[in-house]
């Protein structure tokens, strides 16, 4: 195994689930993450409201301190990545009707704290991330099931220096098809899914380009009957090609990773709703294994 030199932990919202890149041989995707920060969906995920305008809130805590191999053993290094992110999220559905479907536009901006230690060394940084500029169609087959195919357009407007230990952005564009779907009852089975597939482009900077990544959040739960859901929720992440640096494949390092845990959400039912989840990663290989919490809450006006 090589020895890590200079170690890029990229993250935007993305955090990225912010991964350190010590050797190259040894991880997937560039710095072993992404851009999307897998997991950050929950309930309501397709639930498009009426047109108006709406802010979404997401905070997020990642930390890890294991990183495992193509064969899912544990990579003999010192290292620890946390990651703090609180990203706004601003919505316009709009009164446009596209192919039967409700055009809605969106914007995030992440406010990002990283904090990495690899070998006695150290390097935290704060500051705006990747944003996130999409378009997306929404449906209602009824009042309990919903759906939105959408695009995301992932911009590299973080700070970004390839001889950073910790960055806020990964320094690439990326685009990412999505489709989310929410079947939802105040009593009863409550379940969401949001598949997403991820385009990467090319860090001008290391000339490495990360490879494309099919992964999607889950949530399950029952419905109390006063707001209250209660279940379970996580990620799957699978790589579906390989990496390439300076134009050579890198073989045999896809990244693959799940997550589950408990999950809660409460709509008081007057516009205020608010989702949380602890969610443990598990059959990791080629990326960082670590734990994540995400809350997410809509801020009526």
């Amino acid at each position: 195994m090589k020895k890590c030199s200079v170690i890029p932990v990229a993250t935007r919202l993305s955090l990225a689930m912010a991964l350190s890149a010590c050797a190259a041989s040894a991880l997937a995707t560039e710095g072993g993450g992404g851009m999307y920060p897998n997991g950050n969906e929950n309930y309501l995920v397709a639930a498009m409201p009426p047109p108006g305008v709406y802010v979404l809130e997401y905070l997020i805590g990642y930390q890890a301190d294991k990183l495992r191999d193509n064969n899912g053993n544990q990579i003999p290094l010192d290292f620890n990545v946390k990651v703090a992110a609180a990203a706004t999220r601003l919505i316009w559905v709009t009164d446009q009707k596209i192919l039967d479907g409700q055009l809605a536009l969106h914007v995030i901006a992440p406010l990002l704290n990283v904090d990495v230690s690899v070998a006695g060394k150290n390097q935290s940084q704060t500051g705006v991330g990747d944003m996130v500029f999409g378009a997306g169609l929404g449906y209602h087959a009824s009042d309990k099931l919903h759906y939105v195919f959408a695009v995301d357009i992932n911009a590299p407007t973080g700070r970004y220096d390839k001889n950073d230990l910790a960055n806020l952005g990964r320094n690439y564009w990326n685009i990412e098809p999505l489709a989310t779907v929410s079947y939802i009852q105040k009593s009863g089975l409550n379940a969401d899914l949001k598949v997403m597939y991820d385009f990467n482009g090319k860090n001008k900077d290391s000339d490495y380009t990360s490879g494309q990544e099919l992964h999607a959040d889950y949530a399950l739960g029952w419905g109390f009957g006063n707001g209250l859901v209660a279940g379970v929720g996580g990620f799957l992440y699978q790589q579906i090609t390989d990496d390439k640096v300076g134009g050579v494949t890198l073989a045999d390092q896809r990244g693959r990773a799940m997550s589950i845990g408990p999950t809660i959400k409460y709509d008081n039912g007057s516009g205020f709703f608010v989702t949380a989840k602890i969610e443990k990663e598990f059959g990791v290989r080629n990326r960082a294994d670590g734990t994540g919490i995400k809350v997410k809450f809509n801020i009526p006006f």
